[in-house]
Order: C-alpha cells, then sequence, then structure tokens
C-alpha cells in the first residue's frame, strides 16, 4: 500500500520503480543479481570464440571457388554415372536374349582376336579418309 505522497509502506509491495520495499535491501545487492560471474564470462567467451571460429571455416569454405567447383564437379559426374548406369539397365532389359547372346559371343571374340581386330579398324579408317580426300578434291574443280 502506498500513503498520499506514492510511497510505499512497510507492506513490502512495489513502488514506482516496481522494486519491493524490503527492508535491508540495498542497491548494491540488485546490481549483484544480474552480473555473471568470472566462471560465467570464460564459458561465454569461450562459447563465443567456438562460435566465431566457426562462423569463420563456414566463410573460408564459401570463398574457397576451387574446392566448390570439384564438389559441383563430383556431383555432376556421379548423376551421369547414375543416369549411364539406369540407361544401360533399361537397354538391357529392352534387348532381347538372342541380341545379347550375339553380342556377348562377338565381344568374346573381339577380346580373343585384337590384333586382327585392331588391323582391319585402322584399314577401315585409311579407306574411309582416302574416299574423304578423293570427295574434296571433286567438289574443288
Amino acid at each position: 500500500m502506498t500513503d498520499a505522497s506514492g510511497t510505499p509502506d512497510a507492506s513490502g509491495t512495489p513502488d514506482a520503480s516496481g522494486t519491493p520495499d524490503v527492508p535491508g535491501a540495498s542497491d548494491e545487492r540488485r546490481t549483484d543479481i544480474g552480473t555473471p560471474t568470472p566462471d560465467e564470462l570464460r564459458e561465454q567467451v569461450e562459447r563465443t570464440r567456438d562460435e566465431l571460429g566457426q562462423t569463420i571455416e563456414a566463410l573460408a569454405g564459401k570463398a574457397d571457388v576451387k574446392a566448390q567447383a570439384k564438389e559441383k564437379t563430383a556431383q555432376v559426374a556421379d548423376r551421369i554415372h547414375e543416369k549411364a548406369a539406369h540407361t544401360a539397365q533399361l537397354v538391357h532389359d529392352a534387348t532381347p536374349d538372342p541380341v545379347l547372346d550375339a553380342a556377348g559371343r562377338v565381344a568374346s571374340t573381339a577380346r580373343a582376336n585384337r590384333k586382327p581386330l585392331l588391323v582391319a579398324g585402322a584399314a577401315l579408317l585409311v579407306v574411309l579418309l582416302v574416299i574423304r580426300g578423293r570427295g574434296h578434291g571433286r567438289g574443288c574443280r
């Protein structure tokens, strides 16, 4: 309760500042309640250092363009490999068994006879180049 002047009586009810009128309470005690201890301050400084370190690492990671490019390249390569494997599986599933068997036999024969296959491929390449060269000669005249 307050008297006519607005000051609280001895009942402990709050005055205009919102603090209770407690006998023996001093201004010094009220400020000590919100002041952290040295240990709390050390913990707060350590937490702040950790947060700052994490922030610096994050900023350094964002600034490292070379690492970002490598990561993006690896992600794209993984997606390409996945799609290629999926497409190969679809082709394998859609190809009839007799065609798969014949392709397997041709591949086995090619692996067993690499030299003749390479010679035949080189000869075919030479023939194609000669034909192409003669075709250009006629168009220039």
